[in-house]
């Protein structure tokens, strides 16, 4: 059975490398334009913020366990990262509708009309970055992207056991989302200089 050593080997290093170095770049870029859309301070979220209150409004209410199982984390990073958004009114914690006992996460009036503000900053940006694009590059990029994200998720699962999920809602999500290009951000590593890679 072929090792991934010899699968590396059979593929071609000087496209990888660039390969590689194209997602360094990409992960760099993607967390320096993160904070501000299309360059607007109001419209600025970070990272965490914006995956949590994104699947709070795909999938509704949910407790911290469901919420970090559905995005591959634990459920202390779930709650360390929710109680800003609970402090300032983006999200609420409310009793479970079938047992009074349990709290769900909701997101909030508020939380709503700001993630659908920082979503319309987002497309924005997508639409300006790939202006000349064509519909079908777009889709395509956008479909080789979730591709590539949820085989870094499953990569990542099977060495830490969590179900990292996130880019299941990437698939989801519209050619014009950001979600797939904050979950690459998320997974791939700092590279090297943005200067073009040496063969």
């Amino acid at each position: 059975m072929p090792t991934s050593q010899d699968m590396t080997t059979a593929l071609d290093p000087g496209l990888l490398d660039a390969l590689q170095h194209q997602v360094a770049v990409f992960a760099r870029r993607a967390e320096q334009t993160r904070l501000g859309g299309t360059g607007q301070l109001r419209n600025s979220m970070d990272r965490a913020a914006y995956l949590l209150l994104n699947r709070l409004d795909q999938e509704g209410p949910m407790g911290v366990k469901a919420l970090a199982a559905g995005m591959g984390i634990d459920s202390s990073t779930v709650t360390r990262q929710v109680a800003p958004l609970v402090d300032t009114g983006l999200v609420k914690r409310t009793s479970h509708p079938e047992d009074g006992r349990a709290v769900v996460l909701q997101l909030s009036q508020r939380g709503l009309s700001r993630l659908e503000e920082v979503r319309s900053s987002r497309r924005q940006l997508m639409a300006e970055v790939t202006d000349g694009w064509t519909k079908a590059e777009r889709e395509s990029f956008c479909t080789l992207l979730t591709r590539f994200n949820t085989a870094l998720s499953a990569r990542q699962s099977a060495h830490t056991g969590h179900a990292g999920a996130e880019t299941a809602s990437a698939s989801a999500a519209s050619p014009g989302d950001a979600s797939a290009a904050e979950s690459a951000s998320t997974s791939a590593a700092d590279g090297p200089s943005e200067s073009a890679p040496t063969s």
